[in-house]
């Protein structure tokens, strides 16, 4: 028998290609979608394989009633459901509390209530902050620069404590800066390419920092790869272990697209001095030791793949592109 796999946040970017990775797989997929009154699906209005092979619900993890509904007869659970803007976060941080931790809490209890026998908690490499040394591994501190990793952090605490307290297994599955097709207009990739397509001269925030990129598809075969392996109770990070400041990253997009870009800083994009991150980079050892993983698409690859995809009319009208996204 299929067992069944609840995706909570399909209709988001990640969320999106883990539900058509797992239909493709022959999964039994459980697709939630935020509840809205359009009937949106997000991204999932576009995958008809999705549509056609999984279960899509809509609703909203910050309702525990909902959860409890939302958990029955599901075996393994991927919860990527999450406020992530970081910029939103500065004006809005009770939303990344109700739905960030509340969330967490919602459905750790429900898959506790229902015998889920996987869970499999989506975190960030954002809860470390400004590296204190790299690469980071799973045992670097935790540092609380915005409300967003505030909330990150402790929506980890609650799947770890439900780890602990009620032998739920918990894996806390930590992805580094991934980046490609769906990408919200918020990340830096997918707003410079949208930029460059009608100027030169585009709006940046800070250039120096660095990042750890993964294209999504790695981030997926990662998810994909954790899910059959025995790390309950362990926090697993999926990164590169390379590194690339923004203002290479920006120049690699550029001579991609053919540009000769000129950036300005715009100061609304420009976190709070002490709220940057100033450097991320993976220790993937363990994600490695426990599974195949390896990653297998280089950034110049990448990038290409996701230029080529903005650059479809049908998918670029999906974005406000005149309108920074906060």
């Amino acid at each position: 028998m299929t067992k069944k796999v609840l995706i909570t946040g399909a209709d988001g970017f990640i969320g999106s290609h883990l539900a058509e990775a797992l239909v493709r797989d022959g999964s039994d997929v459980r697709a939630l979608a935020q509840y809205n009154s359009f009937n949106s699906w997000g991204w999932l209005d576009g995958l008809d394989s999705v549509k056609s092979h999984a279960e899509i619900v809509s609703g909203d993890v910050r309702d525990a009633a909902f959860c409890q509904k939302l958990m029955q007869g599901v075996d393994t659970v991927f919860h990527l459901a999450s406020l992530i803007a970081i910029p939103y976060s500065y004006i809005a941080p009770q939303s990344y509390i109700d739905t960030n931790v509340t969330g967490a809490l919602n459905l750790c209890q429900a898959a506790v209530d229902k015998g889920v026998s996987r869970f499999m908690h989506t975190s960030t490499s954002e809860v470390y902050g400004t590296a204190q040394y790299v690469p980071i591994d799973e045992k670097h501190p935790l540092q609380a620069q915005s409300p967003y990793s505030a909330s990150k952090i402790a929506a980890d605490s609650v799947a770890y404590s439900y780890y602990s307290a009620f032998e739920l297994p918990v894996t806390i599955v930590r992805p580094f800066n991934t980046y490609g097709p769906r990408q919200s207009a918020r990340a830096f990739i997918p707003s410079v390419i949208i930029q460059l397509m009608k100027k030169d001269e585009i709006d940046v925030g800070d250039l120096t920092p660095t990042r750890d990129f993964n294209y999504v598809e790695d981030t997926i075969r990662a998810f994909m790869l954790l899910m059959d392996c025995a790390a309950a109770g362990e926090t697993i990070n999926i990164g590169s272990n390379t590194e690339i400041s923004i203002a290479d990253t920006m120049k690699k997009i550029a001579g991609l697209m053919d540009k000769n870009v000129k950036a300005q800083v715009a100061d609304e994009r420009v976190r709070p001095a002490n709220s940057e991150v100033f450097r991320l980079c993976c220790d993937n050892t363990r994600i490695r030791e426990l599974t195949t993983y390896e990653p297998s698409i280089s950034l110049d690859t990448g990038l290409q793949k996701t230029i080529d995809w903005f650059s479809m009319p049908e998918n670029l009208r999906r974005y406000k592109a005149d309108i920074y996204n906060v």
